[in-house]
């Protein structure tokens, strides 16, 4: 579907304070996607006071934004202060720093880098999934953000980081993060109120940055002192090589930023895609019986291995749907640097701009029923006729997640080790609401509880 525009449509709709503002503070995630949907794709101007980003959701308008005027559109501005905070001047960054940054990072992270070391990843992750046993013998629930991200932290840490981050030191680690994460909604939601002025949710994030430094630099010195490690995957050894060709052995500190960035985008938005998945097969059994089927067919009792994952169809269509409702990268900011026009709406240099991909995924202009969950919609030639950039869960264009490679390779292995093993049920059933922040992971709590496969449970 093309974007015309014409006299009548070079204003954005625009939405006053005192109408935003009360449903960004309800269910700010949500509201966005309510927002965007109601325009029907056209640009939203949100009044919040001296603070007027665009929301920007048409297909067309996300490919120029992203790609085809990228180097227009920055990742810079107050969105992103408060993880920048955490990250530094690593990936997340622009310019020099993020080119260099890149160009050490992404051969790292190809697909067939990953698919390398997913033999590795899936005893990883089979072996973490068998410890769930007891809960499943004792029918004592599991938070299911706290197991998915404790699956994905051991595989990540085991693989990726060359065995060096021991489980207790990953234990320590994914709290932090976890609180990171989410500790600076406020200012999300608020980005003008001064850093001076102490906001819900400061302390929790200043004290969990101190917390990772003094866990992450410790490995740092070590990796420093022990060199490369022979036969695995050591992305701090990795890093620790190329910084020092460009800045010298003794500046540690864009070593801490590249691997708490990294760190951070190879477990948390897997963990989080994955939590959700669970409220999503409640509320749709149907889907979680043939998806439970499919995998007992293909895998049987054993472990998952990457073999299994090819010729599991169904699993692919339903991670493709998991991702559509609940993108990766929930909200991707940007600040223009230079007038542009964007769906014929004139966007003066300075102004911040909203992608959402929360928000485009539900556009009924591009998806039929989309706040329903349907995996069949990526069956057949039908999702290869949809607008490229109506499906965009990682990004796109030249900042694209990393992480992509390395979810296709995580996720498929959990949900099938869990399916094969377990019929999980959800105990807490209610409407969950996205928490805005680094992803938008649940605000209520997930509880499941695990069935033994084949003994009464259903999936």
């Amino acid at each position: 579907m093309s974007h015309a525009t014409d006299a009548s449509g070079t204003s954005p709709n625009t939405l006053p304070f005192h109408k935003a503002v009360p449903r960004l503070v309800k269910d700010p995630v949500n509201e966005l996607a309510r927002m965007g949907a109601a325009a029907g794709g056209r640009i939203v101007r949100l009044h919040l006071g001296p603070f007027r980003p665009y929301l920007v959701s048409h297909p067309d308008d996300v490919q120029q934004v992203l790609t085809t005027n990228w180097s227009t559109f920055l990742r810079e501005g107050m969105f992103w202060r408060p993880i920048r905070r955490l990250t530094g001047r690593g990936i997340l960054r622009e310019g020099e720093e993020w080119t260099s940054t890149r160009r050490i990072l992404q051969p790292l992270f190809t697909a067939r880098a990953m698919a390398s070391l997913s033999e590795d990843m899936a005893g990883v992750i089979a072996e973490s999934v068998l410890e769930l046993d007891d809960h499943a013998r004792t029918g004592r629930p599991i938070d299911a953000e706290d197991e998915m991200t404790a699956i994905i932290n051991q595989a990540v840490v085991e693989v990726l980081f060359g065995g060096r981050i021991s489980r207790e030191t990953a234990g320590r680690l994914a709290p932090e993060f976890a609180t990171c994460a989410t500790s600076f909604s406020f200012r999300l939601l608020f980005p003008t109120v001064p850093y001076s002025v102490r906001v819900p949710g400061d302390r929790a994030f200043t004290n969990a940055t101190k917390n990772i430094d003094a866990i992450v630099y410790p490995l740092i010195e070590q990796a420093r002192r022990e060199g490369a490690r022979d036969g695995k995957a050591d992305l701090i050894a990795a890093l620790l090589a190329a910084r020092a060709e460009q800045v010298g052995a003794g500046d540690l500190r864009l070593v801490r930023d590249d691997l708490v960035s990294m760190y951070a985008v190879a477990t948390e938005t897997t963990a989080t895609s994955l939590t959700w998945l669970w409220t999503l097969l409640h509320d749709h059994p149907a889907v979680g019986a043939r998806l439970g089927e499919e995998i007992g067919d293909v895998v049987g009792g054993g472990p998952v291995r990457p073999s299994h994952v090819a010729r599991l169809p169904y699993l692919g269509m339903v991670l493709q749907e998991l991702l559509r409702m609940y993108p990766a990268g929930w909200i991707l900011p940007r600040q223009a640097i230079a007038d542009a026009e964007i769906g014929g709406v004139r966007i003066r240099a300075g102004s911040q701009v909203l992608i959402s991909p929360y928000v485009t995924h539900r556009l009924p202009e591009f998806w039929d029923r989309p706040l329903e969950f349907d995996p069949d919609r990526w069956a057949g030639e039908g999702a290869a006729l949809r607008h490229r950039y109506a499906f965009f869960p990682f990004g796109a264009g030249p900042h694209m997640c990393l992480g992509q490679h390395l979810f296709n390779v995580e996720a498929p292995l959990v949900i099938a080790n869990l399916l094969s093993r377990y019929r999980p049920a959800l105990t807490n059933p209610q409407r969950f609401v996205p928490l805005p922040g680094a992803s938008a992971r649940p605000r209520q709590r997930v509880l499941l509880r695990l069935t033994p496969a084949g003994r009464g449970g259903t999936a």
